[in-house]
């Protein structure tokens, strides 16, 4: 779709650089109840990497696997199955439909249907509240913001620096969720949560040799300890091969060549590790982090520089650029790399924005609705590999270095009468992290399947500092997964008592 605004027009009230979730959401929320007006300035897909290459087409990739690994082990249903495997074009079509066919039409509707307007084309800062868009047709154009500018440019695979793999044209986030050609052999480089999830889906797809790469002694480092392991148990039961502790130091490609998204990429790979050894791939995915995309968004000429993450207060202004015009949301920001949580920096942009445009300045303490400190307390995450890996708050390696005095409880999962029902084969452990000079919780974890849905609680007695004394009385529903919360309350009764007294 074009330009969806009269090409002639060249000031708003507010102008966001990136037409991603977290962008979309900065435009509503700043025009929504001010009177203000918005335009999104993006030259791929509105809705960006979440709605097209990553959230939303990686969950559709997951959850035929997720059904068909739950019902393998519920009597009645297991028997059915018996030399069955996913359907994989219908699995793919579902993908498809899942991205809209990577059309957004639709998303471009929305916004225009919300009053928010659409430029299309390739946005840099050029200069106090001004940006310049590099059309499609070769063409500039100069748009003007009379409040603020909110930059929204998201990020990208971060590439390793080793020989032979740039040239190798090795697959992206982007492939391996629009993976349109399943390849026999891939190795993944990287144990993080796109690898892990990566490899859930692509064994399920078919892939027969499937190895995953990493430094480090277990997956999902940033996680509890016990998440990644439980995770790795089930990926090797799975058949995928698991190589902790080792880098790839040079990487070679026969015929490499651009061949388009989600098919490989040329011949066969062959990895050269830190040990010697060798390994040999249709495909290599890479998940070795993500790069911001503000190296080339014109940040010189507002004094700041390019390249990096973009440091925020907690209203989401830049602190480089003085003025308080200049807001930076999602991973452009890196205060957490999650679709979720840059649409919260970005409703709280939102409002800011038009709290100060009418001449408010926002007050209030890391509590308030103009703050976006309080949810980055809960900082909510969900992992969809099998096991399922939920967590919220910090975890307990986290929450010392902060200097707090941790106590903590765990609980095997697999002893409730909830996820007995679930499933037989039920693999899962949870663990809440307390801070003893409150008594509240500042972290919990939680690993097994169906988890997903205890994070949102988890998140609320973190963000609301809720104490134990309150959390005693919140009963959960039998038999379900979340009676895990009784469970690790009685432990930390039963640890307490325990203890000698003083």
């Amino acid at each position: 779709m074009a330009a969806s605004v009269d090409p002639d027009r060249c000031e708003w009230d507010v102008i966001v650089l990136g037409g991603a979730a977290a962008g979309e959401n900065a435009a509503q929320y700043a025009t929504q109840f001010s009177g203000l007006d918005a335009v999104l300035v993006e030259a791929e897909l509105l809705g960006g990497e979440c709605s097209y290459w990553a959230c939303m087409p990686s969950k559709a990739l997951l959850r035929p696997a997720e059904v068909l690994s739950g019902a393998r082990h519920v009597p009645g249903v297991a028997s059915l199955l018996v030399g069955r495997t996913l359907d994989v074009p219908a699995a793919l079509a579902r993908r498809d439909t899942v991205v809209d066919g990577l059309d957004d039409t639709s998303q471009v509707g929305w916004a225009l249907d919300t009053g928010i307007d659409v430029v299309r084309g390739y946005g840099r800062l050029a200069g106090e509240r001004r940006v310049e868009v590099a059309t499609a047709g070769g063409g500039t154009r100069t748009l003007t913001a009379r409040h603020a500018v909110v930059v929204d440019t998201g990020s990208t695979t971060a590439v390793p620096p080793v020989p032979g793999l740039a040239e190798a044209r090795a697959w992206t986030s982007r492939d391996v969720t629009n993976v349109h050609e399943v390849p026999r052999r891939v190795v993944i480089l990287g144990g993080g949560v796109v690898a892990c999830e990566s490899a859930t889906w692509l064994r399920a797809l078919g892939v027969a040799e499937l190895t995953v790469v990493y430094r480090g002694t277990g997956l999902l480092g940033r996680s509890e300890p016990f998440a990644g392991q439980l995770v790795a148990d089930r990926l090797r039961a799975s058949g995928v091969r698991l190589l902790p502790d080792r880098t790839v130091s040079s990487v070679r490609r026969a015929g490499p060549r651009d061949t388009g998204t989600g098919v490989p990429h040329g011949g066969e790979l062959t990895l050269q590790l830190d040990d010697g050894s060798t390994l040999s791939a249709d495909e290599l995915v890479l998940a070795t982090g993500r790069t911001p995309n503000t190296g080339d968004i014109g940040l010189s000429t507002v004094g700041a520089d390019g390249g990096g993450y973009l440091e925020v207060d907690d209203r989401q202004c830049v602190r480089a650029v003085p003025g308080r015009w200049l807001y930076a949301v999602g991973d452009a920001c890196g205060r957490a790399l999650l679709t979720h949580m840059g649409k919260y920096q970005a409703r709280v942009a939102g409002e800011v924005i038009a709290a100060r445009a009418a001449g408010r300045e926002p007050a209030g303490g890391e509590d308030s609705g103009l703050s976006a400190a309080a949810g980055h307390r809960g900082n909510p995450q969900v992992t969809f590999t099998d096991p399922e890996v939920g967590s919220a708050g910090m975890t307990e390696r986290q929450a010392r270095a902060a200097g707090l005095d941790v106590e903590t409880a765990e609980y095997d999962m697999a002893g409730l009468a909830g996820t007995y029902v679930m499933r037989e084969d039920y693999l899962g452990r949870a663990k809440l992290v307390v801070d003893r000079a409150t008594d509240t919780v500042v972290g919990a974890t939680f690993v097994g399947s169906g988890v997903a849905d205890l994070v949102h609680s988890a998140t609320t007695a973190v963000v609301a500092r809720v104490p134990l004394s309150v959390l005693w009385h919140v009963v959960p529903s039998y038999p379900t997964a979340a009676e895990v919360w009784l469970r690790l309350l009685e432990t930390l009764r039963t640890q307490r008592r325990a203890r000698p007294r003083q």
